[in-house]
């Protein structure tokens, strides 16, 4: 008995002698991680010469942990390394725009100060100044109604366009409607489309109608050229034209103002539309379309090219929406004219009295179009 249990003891001092060499034998372990602490902080590290214009390293030294030299380099739009090509991501490093503040911006970043424009005041604004357009307009065909003749119908009939003028129109007009109704869809369609809907729905169609205004947008700039030298003789300012302003036309009266081809209305339409604000829209979305060549196109260039493109399109939808309402319900036989070519003398004679008459006296001929052969008489 006595020697089992001397036997055990032995075995027992050998186990811990064995495992305290082996102890004494391992290395030492590693300290634990100590966190950095606020109060380790230097208190006058701030007024170290040359602090503010410390690199982050350097500021490590005495503010471990403050990176604050990094991401003020990052927010005043410090360049840093990517890999993507210069020529197709000439601001592939810069993560933060610099602080621009753009008309109706706050001083901020540029993408920032962008997103404030867009969202405070060409989303709400212009999409009221459509809607106010609208309800004029509804409300002007509600209590006048569409303008009809006065006299009878002589059945001769006046060429007013021929079918190149209105090849180039109706192009014209058709990549609008596409590019309005795709524009509106992608700037307003959150606000009354997706809540019906739906998110899925909604992200497919905004798909599909971007692609859409992407490929209409050059079919509309060339549409719009050939649009404006066609068109360019007979939209030249006249002294008949003030007549036809003090009296808007006589639209409110009962008797229209005596006019040339196109009145004083159609010719600010032209002229402010189809030239002024079309040729800002033009200039606007061929830069967002990229497809100038030379340019850089940095973030900046698209954003002022947006909200010039977005201002200058609500402007011309506002205008372009009489033009559409007095060229289809707001008067008898005008979309006649533009379907078919031709209009009814009467509609000549009291719509454009001067451009009858110069008809009447020989100066223009009533069928600029030889029928057989397609061509078109020259005046």
């Amino acid at each position: 008995m006595y020697r089992s249990f001397q036997s055990v003891l032995c075995a027992a001092l050998t186990v811990f002698a064995l495992s305290a060499a082996a102890q004494d034998k391992a290395p030492a372990a590693a300290p634990a991680v100590k966190s950095v602490n606020i109060q380790d902080v230097k208190p006058d590290a701030s007024d170290a010469p040359g602090y503010a214009e410390q690199t982050n390293a350097e500021r490590g030294t005495v503010q471990p942990g403050n990176n604050a030299p990094m991401w003020r380099g990052v927010g005043a739009g410090a360049q840093g390394y990517s890999s993507l090509p210069k020529a197709d991501a000439p601001e592939a490093g810069v993560l933060i725009q610099p602080f621009a503040q753009y008309p109706g911006s706050r001083l901020t970043t540029a993408g920032e100060a962008w997103r404030q424009v867009r969202n405070n005041w060409i989303i709400p604004y212009g999409g009221s100044l459509l809607l106010i357009v609208l309800g004029a307009v509804a409300l002007f065909y509600w209590r006048k109604g569409m303008i009809m003749l006065h006299g009878k119908p002589t059945g001769v009939e006046i060429e007013r366009f021929t079918p190149f003028e209105r090849s180039a129109h109706w192009a014209n007009a058709i990549a609008f409607v596409v590019l309005a109704v795709s524009g509106i869809f992608m700037a307003f369609g959150k606000f009354f489309i997706q809540p019906i809907i739906g998110d899925t729905l909604f992200g497919f169609i905004t798909y599909l109608l971007k692609n859409a205004h992407n490929f209409a947008g050059p079919l509309f700039a060339v549409s719009l050229t050939v649009v404006f030298f066609t068109f360019l003789k007979d939209n030249w300012p006249s002294k008949e034209d003030w007549a036809w302003i003090i009296k808007a036309g006589g639209l409110f009266g009962s008797e229209e103002v005596p006019s040339h081809r196109f009145n004083a209305g159609e010719k600010v339409v032209f002229w402010a539309g189809v030239f002024g604000l079309g040729l800002i829209v033009v200039a606007s979305g061929l830069v967002l379309d990229k497809v100038i060549p030379f340019l850089g196109y940095e973030r900046g260039m698209m954003q002022i090219a947006h909200m010039v493109h977005a201002v200058a399109t609500v402007l011309m939808m506002t205008m372009f929406i009489g033009h559409i309402y007095m060229g289809t319900v707001g008067m008898e036989g005008a979309y006649k004219a533009m379907k078919t070519g031709y209009v009814d003398e009467t509609w000549a004679k009291e719509h454009h009295e001067l451009w009858h008459n110069d008809i009447k006296a020989g100066k223009i001929p009533a069928h600029r179009t030889d029928e057989k052969s397609g061509t078109t008489a020259r005046a």
